[in-house]
């Protein structure tokens, strides 16, 4: 996920122009990067082998963490939805190098003046990596597939809940209604409200279109809940079958390595490498030491400070626009003291973000004013700003009866964000802001996939480190994500506002007026900075991807979604 979007498109989402990326010496970078005038990616690079075609080479990328699974519907986080979208692909995409919506499995659409009905049309001819037919009824399957899930099935599909609501039979509205195959070609989704992210968050991994045959040949759906962590079926772990330019290999735990292959009946451009090698290596200096002894051929989220040594050593390092954040979470479930605003805001005052920013973030960081960043409707800097006072801080928590406050701080390892480079010394950098203002912190770290996520997700720590990066560009998909449902990992549910933050973001969202809404979303930044403030933003930062001097066609994303089938080496 990453970076802006452009133009108004069907009704979908209105945003801006996705710059390009750069390269980390100033100029353009030799990665292949968007063109400027129209924001079109390009992967034209040729080779010596002929033009950049098909080729046996393999193209070998360095993981920062593994992926928790392969079902996309499943996944939340940026390590599993690198591999899986290279498998799988939705009815939309988005445009190389941009976060502009375009057809993908289908290949126009249309909707209902009031916004309800959208009626899209299947690319015909095109086939699943079992050999099976993607049409409107296999849509529809996965449609409805993903709106029936169950107990730990409903926990674990987090896209579904944040972007479509409840799901079948539950007590939560849905902004999903139906999915109708009215032929061949014709898959008619009706929704229940205007919404400003559709279609558009049919380009979310999350909502890819997956193989019928597969899903209920392997119990895609048989999703079970262990302790704090879950347990996957054999579709998920083994069998994930979509439509895209490669297929799943095998996933060798032993070394660390996820291995896709070609998919040599894939109905677009086929893939310029024969296989594709995710190396799981989760630390930021051993990726770099594999890059320079060229055993990988590049990886994602560079620390700052290596960029410029990377760039003299003749590696492309591409630096993308900073379309994300940074917050620290609260958690108000555990803690009562964390129901009171007070508190809240002593921690805010607390935390010295401007140090962090130019002590740790690469050029361009800039600490956040809000949950999102000043290229999405809404924002404004007319909201309550929170700067370094340990003294104010202090003073709040004596209000509050809070001087000898005691919170549980957790940490993620074994991950890079691209709002995230180095987890521990965020960590390290506020507990030590905390205990400045007389706050005792409780540490604990764990493996971002190995405990982490699910422990945020199941509501265990006060307070936690985690962001966002835009899949695209609206303020729902910010500020909607995180504090629609109450019973998040925020948990507001006990807020006197909570269940009003709630409403109110649905009623935003849901208005069609692109200047009434705009209002809406300023009016809800400014009391969620002064009145709620759930969370503390802290920054956004530009993420870079590098690879070695040989690999051409890669183009790097403002969504961190970068796919490989254009990618190949020079001999």
């Amino acid at each position: 996920m990453a970076a802006c979007a452009s133009s108004d498109r069907d009704n979908a989402t209105s945003s801006s122009n996705a710059a390009p990326a750069t390269s980390a010496s100033g100029g353009s970078s030799a990665v292949e990067t968007s063109s400027g005038g129209t924001g079109e990616g390009s992967a034209s690079a040729t080779s010596s082998s002929g033009g950049g075609g098909e080729t046996d080479q393999t193209f070998i990328f360095g993981a920062a963490g593994a992926p928790s699974m392969f079902d996309p519907l499943y996944a939340t986080d940026g390590e599993t939805f690198r591999v899986t979208r290279q498998m799988s692909e939705g009815l939309v995409g988005f445009k190389a190098g941009t976060a502009d919506v375009e057809p993908l499995l289908a290949e126009s659409w249309e909707s209902s003046e009031d916004g309800l009905t959208w009626t899209f049309k299947v690319r015909q001819g095109v086939k699943f990596a079992d050999g099976t037919d993607l049409d409107a009824e296999a849509v529809c399957y996965n449609f409805e597939r993903m709106y029936s899930q169950t107990e730990a099935g409903a926990t674990q599909a987090q896209y579904w809940s944040d972007t479509m609501g409840g799901f079948k039979g539950s007590s939560t509205p849905s902004l999903y209604k139906s999915c109708e195959a009215t032929d061949a070609a014709s898959a008619v989704i009706t929704l229940t409200r205007y919404t400003s992210k559709f279609p558009a968050i049919l380009g979310l991994p999350s909502f890819s279109i997956q193989s019928p045959k597969a899903l209920d040949e392997y119990d895609a759906n048989d999703v079970k809940a262990v302790g704090d962590s879950f347990e996957y079926p054999a579709y998920a772990t083994e069998h994930p079958t979509g439509t895209g330019p490669f297929t799943f290999d095998s996933y060798d735990t032993a070394n660390n390595t996820v291995t896709l292959v070609r998919n040599e009946d894939y109905w677009g451009e086929k893939a310029k490498v024969a296989q594709l090698i995710f190396k799981i290596i989760p630390d930021e200096t051993a990726r770099k030491q594999e890059l320079q002894a060229g055993t990988i051929d590049g990886y994602d989220l560079p620390n700052p400070a290596d960029w410029q040594g990377l760039t003299d050593e003749g590696f492309n390092v591409a630096v993308r626009p900073a379309f994300n954040i940074l917050y620290l979470g609260i958690d108000q479930k555990n803690n009562p003291a964390l129901q009171d605003l007070k508190v809240r805001q002593a921690i805010a005052y607390a935390l010295n973000r401007e140090e962090f920013v130019t002590s740790q973030l690469p050029e361009g960081a800039q600490v956040a004013l809000e949950y999102y960043p000043d290229t999405v409707d809404g924002y404004t800097t007319d909201v309550e700003k929170y700067d370094y006072d340990p003294e104010k801080a202090k003073a709040l928590l004596a209000e509050a009866g809070q001087a000898n406050l005691t919170l549980n701080f957790w940490w993620p390892t074994e991950v890079s964000r691209p709002y995230m480079p180095d987890p521990k010394a965020v960590f390290t950098a506020f507990k030590a802001d905390l205990e400045d203002v007389g706050i005792t912190v409780n540490e604990t770290s764990k493996p971002w996939n190995g405990g982490y996520l699910d422990g945020v997700d199941g509501r265990q720590p006060d307070l936690f480190l985690l962001g966002w990066t835009g899949d695209y560009n609206t303020p729902d998909n910010f500020i909607g994500t995180f504090f629609s449902d109450p019973t998040s990992r925020f948990s507001t549910e006990d807020a006197p506002w909570g269940t009003t933050l709630s409403e109110e973001l649905a009623t935003a969202d849901s208005e069609p007026d692109d200047t009434k809404r705009n209002d809406l979303y300023v009016a809800l930044n400014k009391k969620l900075m002064a009145e709620y403030l759930p969370a503390i933003p802290i920054s956004h930062s530009p993420p870079a991807i590098v690879v070695a001097s040989t690999v051409q066609g890669l183009v790097p994303s403002p969504l961190t979604d970068e796919k490989f089938m254009t990618v190949f080496k020079s001999e």
